[in-house]
């Protein structure tokens, strides 16, 4: 008395994909993981130094062409939600950087003065001093 035991349940099982398929999900992955290496690179190369503005636009730039790029493909080829709600996000970021890059340009020597006296100073009353400092040199809004 051999019987075999039925399935509780059917399994869900992914449909196999074809070459082309499985070839396009792979470029759409890298293209998602080198648009995120831009963004993030973008962000921290502006932490690093404000002299290297220009770096920061170049990437931002890169980040930008990327992410549209990978919109316009997520949304045309139905990829994965990851990777539609990423790109949204990633640039979203983008944005923000091109706003404040925007903002760093105009007062520049301003940022720059003051990232040199902030990496100088060694207490808190002269991270003050240096905020006071911007502050004072930065034109008024009234």
């Amino acid at each position: 008395m051999n019987t075999t035991p039925e399935p509780a349940g059917q399994q869900r099982t992914k449909p196999q994909l074809s070459q082309a398929a499985k070839s396009s999900l792979s470029i759409t992955h890298n293209l998602f993981r080198i648009f995120i290496i831009t963004v993030l690179g973008a962000f921290f190369v502006f932490q690093l130094d404000v002299s290297y503005l220009w770096l920061t636009g170049i990437l931002t730039a890169a980040s930008f062409v990327l992410g549209t790029l990978l919109l316009i493909r997520a949304v045309r080829l139905k990829e994965s939600k990851l990777v539609l709600i990423g790109t949204i996000s990633g640039l979203v970021v983008s944005l923000v950087m091109v706003v404040v890059i925007l903002a760093v340009s105009v007062f520049f020597d301003e940022f720059r003065d003051y990232q040199t006296c902030v990496r100088q100073a060694l207490t808190e009353q002269a991270r003050s001093a240096c905020q006071v400092q911007v502050e004072n040199s930065l034109p008024q809004l009234r």
